[in-house]
């Protein structure tokens, strides 16, 4: 009987348990009622075991090498393990072992099953283990690996043991997957890690793998493949790939802080190695130039074209019968960029070829500015003038080809595409303002050929025409000091003064005397060196476009919620003023003397009059409201930086220890030159104390003059 119960142990079939673990009815009659409890015990370990090699059988003919690679380390350790102690416990019967053989002649059961109830746990988790692998058909091996990592967290040693050679098995086939796409920038035909476009695919990456660490396998993976498959001129070199493999070797990812130690120093090295040899300084220096010439607007030429191709394209839409025709695409708003470029210094720029506009919304048909005052704004965001310059969403993109787009991600685009709808915004509201100027200055000129130094009119009506003629002309000069203001204060202060610091950063700006400030010194002694690393290479340039954010005052959803309202109040006036014919006040013919003062008499001019001091008094409130946010926002943390935009957050694991700390010191030296932006931005608005100065600040005096300080 003890010959056939080590068969049974040993995987073999009996009689004696003819389904399952139960044993034979008939037998039972024979046994104590403990002998057949152990009997029993004996039979379930069996079962389970069993079970256990039958699945194993069937995972190593699966198609995933990851169920193959764990099929045969359970495999050997059932082997190695638990067949070699059937063995080793046979083996002491038959040499009649004293601690096992009582009186020479015979085998307590219970002895045997003390022998193996070590491997109850095992082989229980081990059978449910196997019925979840099987319920799935197939398995990815991020999935994989947190399944078995989960698994062997546990408080029985034999059972966390077991489970974590059979994750480590997983984890090494996974980590050859790694370094292949890693290391040589190559993707395999079967269980791919990635895309042929070198895009991670979901369930390739276990979630013990830290999000850092996954990006930089991304980033590394994607740029060692691209550069394979484009036959650069340089490959990586053979020494650094041995490097990179040994590295890749000593690690798994369960062990988070050394893989991600591993991985920035393979991410380290690669950055060095392309900004040494495939996407240089000068790369660099051009693609920050086109960014900042198209999308900050300081190719002013091209900026004022581009604004004025989009209004002639609504006008002429507006102008065409109805039909499909009279709809703007995007093909329409791209071939106005050309025609944009046209005898401007963007004529013979290569980069122009790289921007096109996109309608998320789809086709529209144009719409003219809205004569009725809009309802009062909410807590506003960076993207809220996206509809500003056309009347509906639309978004400037930059296509980034190899190998920039190693440099420029999403997100930096994202904010450059931000950065042109708002400078966009605001230099057609400028535009339009001085356009408008031009208008009532011609208006006026016409005017005093036939009225002289008066404004014309009947005795009744000569006062109110005077009025209402200044009030307009004030509310037009404040809304041009205004923006002229701001937009002043935007390119001169913020944009012009950041790209020379980032290209000072760069290494490739120039000492400059207006950058002798103290702030500056302490950048200038923290600048670049002279092999600059990829990863401090995207690190300045994020803190250049959060300080340009910032700086540009999109950070504060408070003020970005007037701003809007400033702009939309300005082109309602410009409106009203191009629906009244370019003039405030009607002409002489059209009410007055002719009238002979009859029921109708001056309905026009008040009319005129209501609509101009409507807009006038929004305009003040509004730019009271301005100032004052804007005042509190030097005493308040009221500017913050989109959390997923952060320098900080996004270079802490990818950066060295002494780039680091000299980011660091880079970060805090721009964000206290972002504070004196925004204090420049308070004495530019308050020259002549007009907010500061509370008996300046009533705006209910209609005498424009006595407002401006001049009567």
């Amino acid at each position: 009987m003890i010959s056939e119960v080590f068969l049974i142990l040993a995987g073999h079939e009996s009689s004696l348990f003819p389904e399952g673990h139960k044993l034979l009815p008939a037998f039972t009659p024979l046994l104590h009622p403990g002998e057949q409890q152990c009997l029993e015990s004996l039979g379930k370990i069996a079962y389970r075991y069993r079970r256990i090699k039958r699945s194993c059988a069937q995972l190593s003919t699966s198609s995933s090498r990851y169920l193959c690679a764990l099929s045969a380390a359970l495999s050997r350790i059932l082997k190695d393990e638990y067949e070699s102690l059937v063995i080793t416990t046979e083996e002491k019967v038959l040499t009649r072992d004293a601690n096992l053989v009582g009186s020479g002649s015979f085998v307590p059961l219970s002895s045997v099953r003390a022998i193996f109830a070590p491997w109850d746990a095992p082989f229980a988790s081990l059978v449910s283990l196997m019925d979840e692998l099987e319920g799935q058909t197939n398995w990815q091996p991020g999935p994989l690996i947190d399944l078995l990592i989960t698994r062997s967290k546990t408080g029985v040693n034999r059972v966390a043991s077991i489970l974590s050679q059979l994750s480590i098995a997983v984890q090494h086939v996974w980590r050859t997957q790694l370094a292949a796409f890693v290391v040589h920038g190559s993707v395999s035909a079967s269980d791919p890690l990635a895309t042929d476009n070198y895009v991670l695919l979901e369930g390739s990456m276990p979630s013990c793998a830290s999000p850092q660490a996954i990006d930089s396998i991304a980033y590394v993976g994607r740029a060692i493949g691209t550069v394979k498959a484009a036959n650069w001129q340089k490959q990586l070199p053979r020494s650094l790939a041995q490097e990179h493999t040994a590295i890749l070797e000593k690690v798994v990812p369960e062990d988070r802080h050394e893989f991600d130690a591993a991985l920035t120093q393979i991410r380290t090295n690669v950055s060095e190695w392309l900004w040494m040899n495939v996407l240089t300084r000068r790369d660099v220096e051009e693609a920050v130039t086109s960014l900042s010439d198209y999308f900050l607007l300081l190719n002013g030429e091209f900026s004022l074209s581009l604004i004025r191709e989009i209004e002639r394209l609504k006008i002429s839409r507006l102008t065409l019968k109805s039909g499909a025709s009279n709809m703007i695409r995007e093909q329409d708003l791209n071939l106005a960029l050309l025609r944009a470029s046209l005898n401007t210094t963007a004529q013979h720029d290569p980069c122009l070829s790289r921007l096109r506009f996109s309608l998320p919304e789809g086709p529209i048909r144009p719409l003219l500015p809205s004569l009725a005052a809009t309802p009062a704004q909410s807590p506003g965001s960076a993207d809220a003038f996206v509809a500003c310059l056309l009347g509906t969403p639309l978004q400037l993109h930059y296509q980034v080809s190899w190998p920039l787009d190693l440099f420029l991600h999403p997100t930096d685009l994202a904010s450059y595409a931000v950065l042109f709808s708002y400078l966009s915004s605001l230099r057609k509201t400028h535009t339009r303002i001085h356009t408008c100027w031009s208008a009532l200055s011609n208006a006026q000129r016409a005017r005093r050929k036939w009225t002289g130094l008066g404004e014309g009119g009947s005795e009744d009506d000569f006062k109110a025409r005077a009025k209402l003629l200044r009030c307009g002309w004030g509310v037009v000069r404040d809304m041009a000091w205004f923006l002229d203001t701001l937009f002043g204060y935007t390119i001169t202060d913020v944009i012009e003064l950041e790209l020379d610091r980032l290209k000072q950063l760069l290494g490739e700006g120039e000492q400059r005397a207006s950058q002798s400030t103290d702030s500056l010194r302490a950048m200038a002694s923290n600048s670049a060196p002279a092999q600059l690393d990829f990863t401090s290479l995207r690190t300045i340039h994020s803190m250049y476009l959060d300080r340009l954010m910032t700086g540009c005052l999109l950070t504060n959803s408070a003020l970005t919620a007037i701003l809007l309202p400033i702009f939309e109040v300005c082109e309602r006036f410009v409106a009203h003023v191009e629906r009244w014919g370019g003039d405030i006040l009607p002409a002489l013919l059209f009410e007055g003397s002719v009238k002979g003062g009859g029921q109708d008499f001056g309905s026009l001019l008040r009319e005129r009059r209501d609509a101009v001091y409507e807009m006038n008094e929004t305009l003040h409130g509004l730019l009271d409201s301005f100032y004052e946010q804007l005042s509190q926002s030097t005493t308040q943390q009221t500017f913050t930086s989109d959390a997923s935009k952060s320098v900080l957050l996004n270079a802490t694991a990818n950066m060295t220890t002494q780039n680091f700390s000299r980011m660091s010191k880079g970060h805090d030296a721009g964000l206290a030159d972002v504070r004196r932006h925004i204090e420049r931005l308070l004495l530019r608005l308050d020259f002549n104390g007009a907010f500061s100065d509370p008996r300046k600040r009533d705006r209910r005096d209609s005498n424009i003059l006595v407002q401006g300080g001049l009567a």
